[in-house]
């Protein structure tokens, strides 16, 4: 998240017409702390603590990184609150010189949010709905979501965070418990008692990352997962250290070692190993099976923030970088195993299907590739196209070898900025469905436990749940602010949505 900019960056994540209210004094808070910012590197750099040289590169690098930056990770300090990152502000952002206090979100070169990586300018807002894929228009789009549109009742609202919500994982055992990572400098895990919305109770247990205001500046939680038995959540944040809680909310473990905001972290199947990977180039395995975790391995190979990570197996994983190369790595090896050039621009995620044999990659240069690992050729298997805008991210269905539904064709889901999402058939490498509803950049998707539904979630709060065998959408949700992640409960019988507006929108769903 956002922390380093006395809160500059954290108004860029919210809906327009808030931001027009907020840009006044949001304004002077926001020129009040660039020009700290300047002042902390300029009396840095007359000190004698940091070069005049050294001061100019690290805004220049500052500025880079804010192209590949996150939803929600502001100015980066490059070493600490005070070099915070200044003369970044216009950098980028299509030459559209957009200032954080202006009163549209800046581009995802600009400042516009590290922590969930991108936030896309208005211009490409507009130019989503102009060329909707379906070629209908907003109005009859709008009059059919009504029809599919989610009933207030069916819709449980958490709202005990006081900062954008970032990330959400459902316990994969106990599978009321649902975790939640924000803005606030915290993670909260909620237990949701009760059959459906309108009868269930919610309590949430808070996880701080953060003592008092200052300590909290920098430590939005970017990301978080659940280990695959449901005992322990680790999660990320904007200062670099990892944390392992228990289900409790007891924190067990804190792992220092990154220089730089922690994008992803995931664990491997056996629950020894937690991987994550870092603004500050490098992926790290960390031993968590004992009392104490330590550093397994660091890997340093990428040449640019490391924004994904995934494993292959409980010693194989994969990572992708605004370097633009994916590399796979494993335990105990000192070189990656292979390493991918095939993409144009900055590598956004990296998914291995379910059997572990290809990996899925996607990309700011528009396109998804498919890699198969066993393969001697280094160029992909399948390298899809057809998407006009970056794609921010790949999931694999549930389905297929390998999975909990080996009998069901594999898909690949793409989702991208142009505001479609498509379904690929990796087996002959074509396009199956197109689902083109969305008039925002598409942030997330999710296949259901089965296979048989995806849901996806846009700028502007939309979300969207589909039938997968028809590409028609079934139900239809809108939130306030934009959604970054969606995602399914283990029984397929629950959506939630995170939102920028600090709230986390939790949904029945009952099979059609």
């Amino acid at each position: 998240g956002n922390g380093a900019g006395g809160g500059s960056g954290r108004d860029s994540q919210q809906p327009q017409q808030q931001l027009q209210q907020q840009k006044s004094h949001q304004g002077k808070e926001d020129d009040s702390a660039r020009a700290n910012a300047i002042a902390a590197l300029m009396s840095a750099a007359a000190s004698g603590n940091v070069s005049a040289e050294e001061a100019v590169s690290r805004m220049g690098a500052a500025a880079a990184a804010m192209g590949n930056s996150r939803p929600g990770m502001q100015n980066y300090p490059a070493d600490g609150p005070n070099s915070n990152g200044v003369g970044m502000v216009n950098a980028g952002n299509n030459g559209k010189n957009t200032p954080m206090d202006g009163g549209q979100p800046p581009g995802k070169s600009g400042m516009g949010g590290m922590g969930s990586k991108k936030i896309v300018s208005l211009d490409q807002r507009n130019s989503v709905s102009s060329s909707d894929a379906a070629g209908q228009s907003a109005a009859s789009i709008e009059e059919e979501d009504m029809l599919t549109s989610i009933h207030p009742s069916e819709v449980m609202e958490l709202s005990q965070h006081t900062s954008e919500v970032f990330m959400c994982a459902w316990n994969p055992r106990f599978t009321n418990l649902i975790a939640t990572g924000s803005g606030d400098a915290s993670a909260r895990i909620w237990a949701i008692n009760g059959p459906n919305a309108s009868t269930s109770g919610q309590q949430s247990i808070l996880l701080p990352h953060g003592q008092d205001p200052v300590d909290r500046k920098n430590k939005d939680v970017t990301t978080l997962e659940w280990s695959s038995n449901g005992e322990l959540l680790a999660t990320g944040s904007y200062d670099g250290v990892a944390r392992v809680w228990s289900r409790n909310g007891d924190l067990r473990q804190t792992l220092r070692g990154h220089r730089g905001p922690i994008f992803s972290l995931k664990w491997n199947k056996r629950g020894n190993f937690l991987l994550s990977g870092s603004y500050d180039k490098s992926t790290i395995v960390w031993d968590v099976s004992g009392d104490v975790g330590f550093v397994k391995q660091q890997f340093s190979f990428h040449f640019a923030p490391a924004l994904d990570v995934d494993w292959k197996d409980d010693l194989t994983f994969a990572s992708c970088s605004t370097d633009k190369t994916v590399q796979i790595c494993r335990v105990g090896l000192a070189r990656p195993i292979k390493t991918y050039t095939g993409h144009a621009d900055e590598v956004n995620a990296v998914k291995w299907d379910p059997s572990g044999t290809l990996l899925a990659s996607c990309s700011d240069d528009c396109t998804a590739k498919v890699w198969d690992v066993n393969s001697p050729r280094n160029e992909p298997k399948w390298d899809f196209k057809s998407h006009q805008q970056e794609i921010y991210t790949v999931k694999w269905s549930p389905t297929g070898p390998g999975s909990r539904n080996p009998n069901k064709l594999l898909m690949l889901a793409t989702a991208s900025f142009d505001g479609s999402v498509r379904l690929w058939n990796v087996l002959d490498g074509t396009c199956l469905r197109i689902l083109s509803r969305h008039r925002e950049s598409v942030y997330s998707v999710a296949f259901s436990p089965s296979g048989d539904f995806l849901a996806s979630g846009s700028l502007a709060g939309q979300l969207y749940i589909w039938n997968v065998r028809d590409g028609v959408h079934i139900k239809s949700f809108k939130g306030k602010g934009d959604i970054f992640e969606v995602a399914w409960n283990l029984e397929e019988s629950r959506v939630a949505a995170c939102f920028s507006s600090n709230v986390v929108s939790v949904i029945d769903f009952k099979r059609p």
